[in-house]
C-alpha cells in the first residue's frame, strides 16, 4: 500500500507510463507472466489486499491497462473527469470465480466516487490538477 500511496498512480503489471506494482512486490522485473512467477501466491494476495483496502481505485486510465489510483488523487482525478472515456474510469473490480476464471465487474464512474471526494473535487483547479496527473493524461 505505501508504494502505491507514494506514487499515486501505479500499473498493476503492465509495462507503461507508470511504475508496476507486481515488479514492487518482489523487488525485481518479472519476465513473462507474473501469474507464472514462483511468488505468484504472494504477489495474489498483495494485490487483493491492496485493491480492496477502499484506499485504492482500480480503473484503466493508462492506455486501458489495470491503473490502481491512490485515494489522496481522486478529487484531481474526478475534476479532470472530462480528459477520459467513461471505460477508463470506471471502477474495475476482479472477481476470483470457483472455477479459478476471473471475472471483471465495472462500476460506472461518478457511481464510485464517494461525496467527499466530489465535493474536493469542486476546490481544486484543472491547471492543479492536470499538474497531478500530468505523466498520466491521454494524448490530446
Amino acid at each position: 500500500m505505501a508504494f502505491v500511496q507514494a506514487h499515486g498512480v501505479v500499473l498493476v503489471s503492465a509495462k507503461g507510463r507508470a511504475p508496476r506494482l507486481t515488479e514492487a512486490i518482489i523487488g525485481e522485473p518479472i519476465k513473462g507472466s507474473w501469474w507464472a512467477h514462483p511468488e505468484s501466491r504472494r504477489i495474489y494476495a498483495i494485490l487483493r489486499t491492496v485493491t480492496e483496502s477502499g484506499q485504492v481505485l482500480v480503473c484503466r486510465i493508462i492506455d486501458g491497462k489495470l491503473t490502481l489510483v491512490h485515494r489522496r488523487l481522486w478529487p484531481a482525478l474526478v475534476r479532470l473527469a472530462n480528459r477520459y472515456t467513461p471505460e477508463q474510469l470506471a471502477l474495475i473490480r476482479e472477481e476470483h470465480m470457483p472455477s479459478g476464471r476471473h471475472a471483471s465487474r465495472a462500476m460506472a464512474f461518478p457511481q464510485w466516487v464517494p461525496p467527499d471526494v466530489m465535493e474536493q473535487a469542486k476546490t481544486i483547479g484543472e491547471p492543479d490538477a492536470a499538474a497531478l496527473f500530468r505523466a498520466w493524461l491521454p494524448p490530446s
